[in-house]
């Protein structure tokens, strides 16, 4: 396994971090999909025992974001188009649903988020870039007052988390996405409800497309797995939670 990972240092929540740093890996590109993933390697360039990192690949297993490799470990499972197209018309409803309650109250989204956003965007490092648009939106669901939109999208955002890492890079959308986040922002301040709802509606739609695009680019090297099967159990019931 040629890529290289941090090394963690030994904590209680040893599982967490172990999950995290595997999942910002495959998020990021840099375990692509169809990797194959082994105990031992892992655990060897993370500087754990193998049991942390057993329990992290058994959580990725059942979130789908790795499968069964023939012979012995894992693989990273290959992107589904289909599901996460899916995954972002759920996330859309949410979002206008988040906008239209935070502008009843003329919430003041941090415009330190899109600053941070800005100069993401401007950079290389996608973990950065995903970090920032999910602190920004994140930001929203908090506004909205209701926690349970926070905690549905949770479940969903660490499959956009990887999507996104496959689309950042290479997308010539990266900074005017910061431009839609600003105008949502100030829509929201303003108390323009409706306004707010069209232009995150128009935002998701814009990301779908940009997704839909970049996929159909994408080999896939492996079967891909059922999101509706890897979503059966909320993923606020184990780590590796996004924001």
């Amino acid at each position: 396994m040629p890529a290289q990972l941090i090394r963690l240092e030994s904590s209680p929540d040893l599982v967490d971090q172990v999950y995290r740093s595997l999942l910002d890996a495959i998020s990021d590109g840099t375990f692509a999909p169809g990797a194959r993933l082994t105990q031992e390697e892992i655990a060897a360039q993370l500087a754990v025992s193998r049991q942390p990192v057993l329990q992290a690949l058994r959580l990725l297993r059942q979130d789908g974001f790795v499968t069964d490799a023939p012979g012995r470990g894992v693989c990273v499972a290959a992107l589904d188009p289909a599901a996460m197209l899916q995954v972002y018309e759920v996330r859309g409803a949410l979002d206008v649903l988040a906008v239209r309650l935070a502008a009843k109250h003329h919430a003041r989204i941090d415009p330190k988020l899109i600053e941070q956003g800005r100069r993401a965007a401007r950079g290389k490092k996608v973990k950065a870039m995903i970090d920032a648009d999910l602190a920004f939106h994140a930001a929203i669901y908090a506004a909205s007052g209701n926690p349970l939109i926070e905690q549905s999208a949770q479940r969903h955002w660490q499959h956009l988390r990887r999507v996104m890492g496959a689309v950042l890079l290479h997308s010539p959308q990266r900074e005017s996405v910061w431009d839609e986040h600003e105008a949502i922002a100030q829509a929201i301040a303003d108390g323009q409800g409706r306004r707010a709802a069209q232009l995150i509606e128009q935002h998701v739609e814009h990301a779908s497309a940009n997704l839909a695009q970049r996929l159909s680019q994408l080999p896939s090297p492996i079967s891909p797995i059922s999101l509706a099967a890897s979503s059966a159990t909320p993923s606020t019931s184990h780590p590796g939670n996004p924001r």
